[in-house]
Formats: structure tokens, sequence, C-alpha cells
């Protein structure tokens, strides 16, 4: 049992801690979500941030990009509906293509 003690204590003197500087909006929403969880401000953000940054590291090994669905679907529109070209876009193709 001294163990398990002696290697909780050295987990927690690991700990560093990180300091972010938030609008009243953004802290306001936070305490809330924590609030949700019954949890505090700290272990929320932790637990969320942790998870969140997981994901993005294993996507960047992984080489793919993860999209909520709601990107999925503005990824999809853009593709569908490409911009139109301005006429200095127009001109430039065309002087590329050798027609200007």
């Amino acid at each position: 049992m001294s163990n398990a003690r002696s290697s909780k204590a050295s987990r927690k003197s690991t700990a560093s801690p990180l300091m972010v500087r938030l609008d009243e909006e953004s802290k306001t929403l936070i305490t809330q979500a924590a609030g949700l969880r019954r949890t505090s401000v700290s272990d929320y953000v932790r637990t969320i941030t942790v998870a969140q940054a997981r994901r993005e590291v294993k996507s960047a090994c992984n080489q793919t990009i993860a999209l909520s669905p709601d990107e999925q679907l503005a990824f999809w529109q853009a593709l569908q509906a490409p911009p139109k070209l301005t006429p200095a876009q127009k001109r430039l193709g065309a002087l590329m293509r050798g027609k200007g």
C-alpha cells in the first residue's frame, strides 16, 4: 500500500500548472459545463483538453484529418460549389494558358 501512496505522490509532484486567459463568456461556459459534470473547472479543462490533444496527435501520426459532422458537411459543400473566379483570376488563367 505504501507503494501506491508513493506513486500517487510522485505523480502529483510532476504536475505542472498551466495558465489560460479567457474572456468572461468562455469562462462562464466552461464553469457551467464543469458544473453539469459535477467536477471542478480544472478537472473539466484537463479532461477535455487532454482527450482532444490525444486525438489530434494520433490523427497527425496517422496522417489523417478528423472532422466533426458539421465540418464534414462544410467540406463537402465547398467541394461541390467551387468559388467563382474573379476577373483578375480569369485574366491570369488566360495568360498561363498562353491566350493573353
